[in-house]
């Protein structure tokens, strides 16, 4: 395989921010249409090749990868935090061990799970075999967003790349990372190759659209999604959406409140709130709605706001400066309507929100239905399971929820009613947690799986094969057709789809009448 540079030149330029200080850091070009056709060509050879290539030698090279992450862990950190403005434990635990999870456990399963499936062979077919091949599409095209920019990266297109595809990762001009992403990848040979780097804007993920990857992954917001999705439907591209979320968590009256409201807390406030399945409507229970938000505003206002920290602080940067607009919109909206801001409501120097508490709110609000993505947690109270399902259905959105309460059938009644993807019960975000688990959502959160099983095949083909012996039986759907043959047919159908005690054997007697039939030539 011929090497090529991951990099693509063009004049014009792209300017990336440090999200702590907001700076400058470097800039980024952005990519014309000949070096994404160069892209491509490289691509398409490393996928021919990666068909060829031994999933030992795949796995191998995956792991030269994770011991690269979880040596430099601190320097990759450094980076994280300075374009995205995270503190530093959002950071490792959310993109280090995230990423080192996820491909420990798809390098662990992957021989299972792409291997060659033998499938029954239904006894109208005897004598067959049945199998079902796993193949890679060829190239994946990976359009990744800027809330995590190391750990969805890495994770989709490492995981591509096991199940034997080449990959094209676009980072978003917000947070790429330009050169780490480099650095880490290029600890094997082989990924270096076969994983390429495209930058820019969304000029950049058109032209790659429009050179026809095999198939395309995306997260991000629903409104670009949209585009993305209108752009390949008329290519014929099979994409993968992992969209916007509003998630609930739904708390009953029988919770441990201390408990609850931790949980609440760092559900909504992880990584500033800039998570799709950040918690952005907390429903609580009547009977305990007044001690929660007590308690509730009382531990937000312990959390410390900062970065540039050494691990101990709670709540980082805004890392986009249109994202903080969008935040001070709802809040400054849903105030002018009418809703109470317990805490918080308020920018905090040049890149920080504070984090907020707010109750009141009412559907007309922009934070009601809009995901906000920030440091807020709007607070709402209702009195039934029946109207919390019906009222938390009723939004366009269905990435993932929680439900809290000690009765567990109660919890796993209400989990099977929403319309969401995942649930974590008594726990949120933890779905995420498990590598085994699939994610992904529903409505306009999205569609396809990522993760888990599901997830690594869906870099994959299904192909189905039937293995028939070299012999010389006519089979007896083959021509001629005659009355005789047909009458048999009919009789099979009758026997076939009937219950009987003595099935079997009438069908033995029926297989053998129409192999009879079937050598016998037109008369």
């Amino acid at each position: 395989m011929s090497e090529q540079t991951t990099l693509i030149h063009d004049t014009s330029s792209i300017p990336v921010c440090s999200a702590v200080t907001g700076q400058t850091v470097y800039q980024l070009q952005e990519s014309g249409q000949e070096g994404v056709n160069t892209l491509f060509e490289q691509a398409r050879t490393v996928a021919r090749e990666l068909r060829q290539t031994p999933l030992k030698q795949r796995q191998h090279a995956v792991e030269q990868v994770m011991d690269y992450i979880r040596d430099n862990r601190d320097h990759i950190v450094d980076r994280i935090c300075d374009e995205t403005g995270k503190t530093r434990t959002d950071a490792l635990v959310s993109e280090i061990m995230g990423v080192l999870d996820n491909l420990e456990w798809n390098v662990h399963n992957a021989p299972k799970i792409l291997k060659d499936e033998k499938v029954a062979t239904p006894i109208t077919l005897l004598g067959k075999k049945s199998r079902i091949f796993h193949e890679p599409y060829g190239v994946i095209l990976k359009v990744a967003p800027w809330n995590y920019p190391f750990h969805i990266a890495m994770t989709f297109s490492l995981g591509a790349f096991l199940a034997g595809n080449a990959v094209i990762l676009k980072p978003s001009e917000q947070t790429p990372l330009q050169g780490l992403l480099e650095e880490v990848l290029a600890a094997s040979p082989l990924i270096k190759r076969a994983v390429q780097v495209a930058y820019g804007t969304g000029i950049t993920a058109q032209q790659l659209i429009a050179a026809r990857p095999d198939k395309i992954f995306f997260t991000g917001s629903t409104r670009t999604g949209k585009r993305i999705l209108r752009q390949a439907s008329d290519l014929l591209i099979p994409a993968e959406m992992e969209l916007g979320g509003k998630d609930q968590m739904i708390v009953f009256d029988d919770v441990n409140l201390k408990r609850t409201v931790a949980g609440a807390l760092w559900g909504a406030l992880t990584n500033a709130g800039q998570s799709c399945t950040s918690v952005e409507r907390l429903y609580i229970h009547d009977s305990i709605y007044d001690e929660f938000v007590k308690q509730l505003v009382t531990e937000t206002e312990k959390l410390v706001v900062n970065t540039g920290d050494r691990g101990d602080s709670d709540i980082g940067a805004i890392t986009a400066g249109f994202q903080l607009n969008i935040i001070e919109q709802h809040v400054e909206d849903a105030r002018s309507k009418g809703a109470k801001i317990l805490t918080g409501g308020a920018r905090l120097g040049d890149n920080f929100y504070l984090p907020t508490v707010i109750t009141d709110i009412t559907p007309d609000m922009q934070l009601h239905t809009e995901e906000t993505f920030g440091p807020l947690i709007p607070v709402y109270r209702f009195s039934s399971e029946k109207d919390v399902i019906r009222e938390t259905n009723s939004f366009q959105y269905g990435l993932s929820a929680s439900v809290w309460s000690k009765n567990l059938n109660r919890a796993e009644r209400v989990a099977r009613a929403i319309e969401v993807g995942a649930v974590s019960i008594n726990n949120v975000m933890l779905t995420e947690g498990n590598p085994a688990l699939p994610f992904g959502g529903q409505k306009e959160s999205g569609f396809g799986r990522a993760k888990g099983a599901e997830g690594l095949r869906a870099f994959t083909r299904s192909k189905s094969i039937l293995i028939d012996k070299q012999s010389g039986i006519i089979e007896p759907n083959w021509y001629p057709y005659t009355m005789k043959k047909y009458r048999i047919f009919d009789k099979l159908i009758e026997v076939l789809f009937t219950k009987s005690p003595v099935k079997l054997l009438k069908l033995a007697v029926t297989g053998m009448k129409l192999e009879g039939e079937a050598k016998q030539p037109r008369g």
